[in-house]
C-alpha cells in the first residue's frame, strides 16, 4: 500500500489493509457502487502477475475499477457485467464469456458471496442466490470453468470473496469456493483483505457483536491461483 498519497508500493505480506477504495486523484470505479472493489487490490495484482499489453478480463466488473486500473497501467482490458453502468462495460453473463480458449493473460473477479447485496434486478444475477443454497456454488463453478477456459496455459487469476454470518448461522463461503477452484487451478497464495466499508462497520453493530456473542466479517479472501496444465 502507499506510504503517501503519491507513492504506490507493492504489498509484501498476505494481509492487505486499504482504508480507502481509491488511490490518487483520479477515480477508479465508483465508491458509491454496492460491493465496489478497492482499487489497490487490482493495482497490486496487475503489477505482480501481468505486464504491459497483457489482456486482463473482469467477468463481474461492477463499476469498472479493473478497467480504470488496467488502462492506467497500459494493459488491455475487457470488463463484463450483467448490470451495465458504463459504456465501456460489455453486458454479459460471466457463465459464458465470449472469448477464445487460451486467449487471456489474467482474470480478476470480485463475485457475490451470497444474496446480501442487491446488485441489480436481473434474475440471472448469481447475487440473487443465497450461499446456503447449493445452486449458488453450482453457478460459481460455471464461472470458474469459463475463467479456466479463456486463460492461457500457466497464467493466473485472482478471486475475491467473503464468508457469511446471518441469523446466527455461519457459512464458510470462501472455503467452499476454494474447494471448487482447486479442481481447475493451482494455488499461488491466499491473501486476507481487511474490510472497512461494509454497512455493519459501525459502533452500533460492534456493540451488538460483543453483546450477543458473534463476530462481524472483518476480511475477505483473495485466492490467487494458476491455471492447471
Amino acid at each position: 500500500m502507499s506510504k503517501s498519497k503519491n507513492e504506490l508500493i507493492l504489498e509484501s505480506t498476505t494481509l492487505w489493509d486499504f482504508p480507502t477504495q481509491n488511490y490518487g486523484n483520479i477515480p477508479h470505479g465508483s465508491n458509491k457502487y454496492n460491493g465496489v472493489t478497492p482499487a489497490f487490490i487490482i493495482w497490486n495484482l496487475l503489477q505482480r502477475y501481468t505486464k504491459e499489453d497483457d489482456l486482463v478480463i473482469d467477468p463481474m466488473c461492477g463499476s469498472g475499477t479493473t478497467i480504470d486500473v488496467a488502462k492506467e497501467l497500459n494493459r488491455q482490458v475487457i470488463g463484463y457485467d450483467l448490470n451495465k453502468v458504463r459504456t465501456d462495460i460489455i453486458e454479459n453473463d460471466s457463465r459464458k464469456i465470449p472469448l477464445d480458449n487460451d486467449s487471456v493473460d489474467f482474470v480478476f473477479i470480485d463475485s457475490p458471496y451470497s444474496n446480501n447485496i442487491k446488485y441489480s434486478d436481473n434474475k440471472k444475477c448469481i447475487g440473487n442466490i443465497s450461499c446456503e443454497d447449493p445452486l449458488f456454488f453450482k453457478e460459481l463453478e460455471k464461472v470458474a470453468k469459463e475463467i479456466y477456459r479463456i486463460l492461457k496455459p500457466g497464467k493466473s487469476m485472482a478471486w475475491l470473496i467473503g464468508d457469511q454470518w446471518i441469523k446466527k448461522k455461519f457459512t464458510p463461503t470462501g472455503f467452499l469456493l476454494y474447494q471448487l477452484l482447486e479442481k481447475y487451478f493451482e494455488t499461488l497464495d491466499i491473501i486476507c483483505v481487511t474490510r472497512h466499508n461494509q454497512t455493519s462497520n459501525t459502533g452500533l453493530w460492534h456493540n451488538r457483536a460483543r453483546r450477543f456473542n458473534f463476530y462481524l466479517r472483518g476480511f475477505k479472501y483473495l485466492f490467487i491461483m494458476q491455471k492447471k496444465l
